[in-house]
């Protein structure tokens, strides 16, 4: 059956499915939940509904709705969980999005996160599939989310270093979309479970093109290096170094603390975004006035699989 308002789907997979309304509107929509990777019932719950909101945001889309989905035992206090809502719910409202429902049951897990729609111009939307050689790769947090929960959550941690996961964990991506969406990008997803080299390789396989990044311009969290070297790396950022690892090649001064800190498995991550040449200064411009941190990581180049370099 063809569907030719269909956008994006199953046929050319991407952070959120697109269904095209009219010339000027098109439905994007999402979901996403986990389980705790944060202490504090709050941040978690904002945690989460940021992570389910960004992939709106790697699309290019303004979200507006957005539903729950709650499992939760049975005899968990019932303030952790009105904290936890509590704490999605006023992220949904700082996207400027309406809370309207949702769905709970019961599981012997906490796992909460939403079901997320947006709105987007079908002419501009941000796809995996629109990198070009020559594009120049920013990406707008620091990685380290995986390995510095880990670390915590195994009492080798630091609470300075929990307090800074967590605040970037809680940011939203609206403002990053924003001025990507003004600088012309059409390329760019957000990085999250896979990392920023699991993420990359999906960009750049659907795009036909290779990514070159540059490993000491990549930002990390102030604790990030410190785990790394302890091993306090999940076991998503495990399985992301054996799922991708034969496609990216390091230079071989990068030491393995280093290459698997790229593998690493990020929640409510940045935005990778591809940027045409000719927007490069523009761009960087306009973040700096909005007071938006960005990093130069790279660029797109012919080719295929990623080249780290040292």
């Amino acid at each position: 059956m063809e569907t030719p308002d269909l956008l994006v789907g199953l046929g050319s997979p991407d952070d959120a499915a697109v269904w095209r309304l009219d010339d000027s509107r098109a439905l994007v929509v999402t979901t996403d939940f986990f389980t705790p990777i944060v202490d504090d019932p709050y941040a978690y719950g904002a945690i989460a509904a940021a992570n389910a909101l960004s992939d709106l945001y790697a699309m290019g889309a303004t979200p507006f709705l957005a539903l729950n989905l709650v499992a939760m035992p049975a005899d968990l206090d019932p303030e952790i969980v009105a904290e936890i809502l509590r704490g999605g719910a006023e992220q949904i409202r700082r996207a400027g999005a309406v809370l309207a429902g949702g769905h709970s049951l019961q599981d012997q897990e906490p796992k909460y996160g939403l079901v997320a729609l947006g709105m987007a111009d079908p002419a501009r939307l941000m796809t995996k599939d629109a990198a070009r050689p020559g594009d120049r790769l920013a990406l707008t947090k620091p990685l380290g989310t995986g390995v510095t929960t880990t670390a915590l959550i195994r009492d080798q941690g630091e609470p300075r270093h929990a307090a800074e996961a967590i605040e970037w964990m809680s940011r939203l991506n609206d403002q990053a979309s924003r001025l990507a969406l003004q600088a012309g990008v059409r390329a760019a997803t957000d990085i999250s479970g896979f990392g920023l080299l699991g993420h990359g390789l999906e960009l750049a396989q659907a795009s036909g093109v290779g990514l070159q990044i540059h490993a000491p311009s990549v930002p990390l969290f102030s604790g990030a290096r410190r785990y790394a070297e302890l091993g306090t790396f999940p076991g998503g950022s495990l399985d992301n170094l054996s799922y991708f690892g034969n496609r990216v090649t390091f230079d071989p001064g990068l030491d393995e603390p280093a290459r698997m800190l790229l593998f690493d498995a990020q929640t409510s991550g940045g935005l990778l975004l591809c940027l045409p040449p000719d927007a490069w200064e523009a761009f960087q411009a306009a973040a700096k006035e909005a007071g938006l941190e960005t990093w130069a990581i790279g660029e797109v180049v012919e080719g295929q699989g990623i080249r780290v370099t040292h």
